[in-house]
């Protein structure tokens, strides 16, 4: 059986493009239960950012407007 460090010392040989699949694939077949513990600043932004959305005191933008302008600027950058 492999142990972490050696996957690990096998997967910092691969190309970028191929340890990004990587992670992409692992983050797909752990279990929803087994959630990452969060660093504190994180879970200190997260409650501010519940916080602001209980309250109504923030905007939010659809994801479809997010992705939508992401791709566009993204075309916009190949055209050059």
């Amino acid at each position: 059986m492999l142990d972490f460090n050696t996957v690990f010392d096998g997967a910092r040989q691969l190309s970028a493009e191929d340890q990004l699949r990587l992670i992409d694939a692992l983050w797909d077949v752990v279990p929803a239960e087994a959630t990452p513990p969060l660093h504190d600043d994180w879970a200190l932004e997260l409650e501010r950012r519940v916080a602001a959305l209980q309250t109504d005191s923030t905007r939010t933008v659809p994801w479809t407007t997010i992705r939508d302008e992401a791709l566009a600027r993204i075309d916009h950058d190949k055209s050059y």
